[in-house]
């Protein structure tokens, strides 16, 4: 979670909302980091949980990372969280929970729909103060 919460920082750095993500390996090995670039890219599906993923893929050459997991910052939107199961991520570890945007533990709950095809295992509120403060602080320089 220390190298997506560092991800999210930078985000914060370039403009962009703070948020971070990482995906390991079946070893635990880092194969893809990166954070939103929404600003950066023009494009409102740049979030974080999408590129990490679209990185890991091209690095492993295959769309599926079944024996791979995705630490987050932020809880997922119900786009990234229909992208984690579309690559079937085995595991979802986040951050700060998003009770407005979030749609893990809040709003659709998609990996609790029946007609969803895979369901990560689910650990949230991981750094959770640290990555709540990061969202807090961009937003208060917003502002202020």
């Amino acid at each position: 979670m220390q190298a997506a919460l560092a991800a999210a920082r930078q985000a914060a750095g370039r403009g962009e909302v703070p948020v971070g993500a990482v995906i390991t390996g079946p070893d635990g090995a880092l194969l893809a980091v990166t954070g939103n670039e929404t600003e950066a890219r023009q494009d409102s599906t740049a979030h974080a949980e999408l590129l990490v993923i679209a990185a890991a893929q091209a690095r492993r050459g295959s769309k599926y990372l079944e024996d791979c997991d995705l630490w987050v910052t932020l809880e997922p939107c119900a786009m990234c969280a229909g992208a984690i199961a579309l690559a079937r991520i085995r595991r979802l570890y986040f951050g700060a929970a998003d009770q407005k945007g979030g749609a893990v533990e809040h709003g659709p709950r998609l990996f609790s729909q029946p007609t969803i095809h895979h369901r990560p295992e689910i650990y949230g509120g991981l750094s959770e103060a640290e990555a709540s403060q990061l969202l807090q602080d961009f937003f208060a320089a917003r502002r202020g």
